[in-house]
């Protein structure tokens, strides 16, 4: 079998089981082909792919970032890109069936109308697990009050961070992150007549503060 060559020119044979530790002394490998191989470098990108006991692709950039697939041992990459400021461009369908708008008043009701350009939202992650929504043409932030007041704010603050959480029946509810009443969380509801909430009346489980996200 062919031996390749070093960097110095020496040869190596692949066949040899401590091949790896002579070709990278970084690294500490029990058993070959068993093994993985991980190899870091300062160049500025590096990809490595090795089909020996699963595949594996290595990106290396000047400060080691690395992706890594192993299909034996079953393990994926999740994406958190909604966790990381991205926006969503959505409508909020409420159960009682609702679209809820925020008017150019600050106003926060419910719509039948489909076509209310007042119920498109922005919805853009702030923090893990929280969000802002804004409405996009009334520029006003989806905010709860110390009171459980719902309203639109012209400013983002402390009112306008929502805790966002998908709930068993596939809806989503959405509790203030700041204020709490009796220690009892409040939520964004609308009524059956499209009319918002106090906070202290709404619980996780009621209808009323379940809301399907559709995309626009």
């Amino acid at each position: 079998m062919p031996h390749r060559l070093t960097h110095s020119g020496h040869p190596l044979d692949l066949n040899q089981p401590n091949y790896c530790s002579r070709a990278c002394p970084l690294l500490s490998i029990a058993s070959w082909p068993q093994c993985t191989l991980f190899l870091m470098a300062r160049s500025s990108r590096i990809k490595l792919k090795l089909s020996q006991t699963g595949s594996l692709n290595m990106k290396v950039n000047s400060w080691y970032s690395i992706s890594v697939h192993n299909s034996q041992s079953g393990r994926h990459v999740r994406s958190y890109n909604h966790l990381q400021g991205d926006i969503r461009r959505r409508k909020l369908f409420s159960f009682q069936k609702f679209f809820l708008r925020i008017d150019r008043n600050g106003q926060v009701n419910g719509t039948k109308s489909k076509d209310d350009p007042l119920s498109i939202l922005e919805i853009t992650s702030v923090e893990v697990g929280v969000v802002a929504i804004k409405g996009l043409n009334s520029n006003y932030y989806l905010a709860i009050s110390r009171k459980g007041e719902l309203y639109g704010a012209r400013e983002f603050g402390v009112d306008c961070k929502l805790k966002e959480r998908i709930e068993e029946n596939g809806y989503n509810t959405y509790a203030s992150a700041e204020w709490k009443n009796k220690k009892r969380q409040m939520f964004v509801g609308l009524n059956v007549h499209g009319k918002p909430l106090r906070g202290m009346k709404t619980r996780r489980k009621k209808t009323s503060t379940h809301f399907l996200p559709m995309m626009v």
